[in-house]
């Protein structure tokens, strides 16, 4: 067969659409990329060389004078990201410790009312959490829970709790009936059957519950403002704020793309080396 006879088959005919594509895939990532590529070469640009009007996008003179700036800002960088990690640690504990229990009760057993229960929970997806942050700010200063983590984590814990047992409940749905009846005809427990059918099952929603957990906890700016009110307790999107400020009440644009960069690293991470489960867990819970 010749290559003018490949080349009209259906093969052939294909080719054009592949390279239509990846030519649309490539131009996706490059739009996806850009900002962040930006970013990064902001952070390597000198104050003088940011403040440039019209602005280069390239640095002139690369300088890692930006990074030393977060790095040295007030009580360290490294103080910022160990509370940012302490908050987001405390969150992960809390939301499993919650989402995987409802969302067991919510899928294996026969409750009453369970689907107007399901659906009570998810009222708080709908909820701005923004209005509730004063009255929670009283009640948390009554309990003594301001300006800890464990206060800030059961904060980010109701912003992701809604999605957590959603997340959980449709995931453990699709696992077999038969595997959860063969493990109670053994004899196990309703625990024991959770540990040891439910749970393997559905590591890969467990974990995209642990990378959505910790992404919410990283980044939210709001709560930990507010709650956390002493210097030392900053989170690091706090911390970009007050980093921002340079000479005269100008804006140090390197600086804050410093910080976002190095604020990104750890949530690219986490995702690099569990995208896998990401993906896989996502579909499982999204697919009922």
């Amino acid at each position: 067969m010749s290559a003018a006879t490949l080349a009209s088959g259906p093969r052939g005919r294909l080719q054009p659409r592949i390279y239509l594509f990846a030519a649309l895939c490539f131009a996706i990532m490059t739009l996806m990329l850009f900002p962040l590529a930006m970013s990064l070469f902001a952070s390597l640009k000198t104050p003088a060389d940011a403040s440039l009007v019209p602005p280069h996008y390239l640095p002139a003179t690369p300088s890692i004078e930006n990074y030393l700036k977060v790095f040295h800002y007030q009580a360290g960088l490294q103080s910022y990201l160990f509370n940012s990690l302490a908050v987001a640690a405390l969150t992960i504990l809390m939301c499993l410790a919650l989402a995987v229990p409802a969302g067991y009760g919510l899928a294996a057993f026969p409750l009453p009312a369970k689907e107007a229960i399901f659906l009570l929970l998810l009222l708080g997806l709908m909820a701005p959490y923004q209005a509730l942050l004063t009255p929670l700010y009283r009640l948390f200063t009554t309990l003594g829970l301001t300006n800890s983590y464990f206060g800030l984590a059961i904060i980010h814990t109701v912003l992701q709790l809604p999605f957590s047992v959603y997340l959980m409940r449709n995931s453990f749905e699709a696992v077999p009936k038969e595997l959860s009846e063969a493990a109670t005809i053994d004899g196990a427990s309703s625990f024991q059957t959770l540990v040891w059918i439910f749970l393997p099952a559905s590591l890969p929603s467990i974990i995209t519950l642990v990378l959505f957990a910790f992404i919410t906890s990283w980044n939210e700016f709001i709560g930990a403002l507010i709650f956390m009110n002493r210097e030392s307790g900053f989170t690091v999107p706090v911390m970009l704020v007050g980093v921002r400020s340079g000479h005269f009440g100008a804006v140090d644009w390197g600086a804050v793309q410093a910080g976002v960069v190095i604020s990104i690293l750890p949530c690219f991470l986490i995702y690099l080396l569990l995208q896998k489960y990401y993906v896989s867990g996502f579909l499982s819970g999204a697919i009922k």
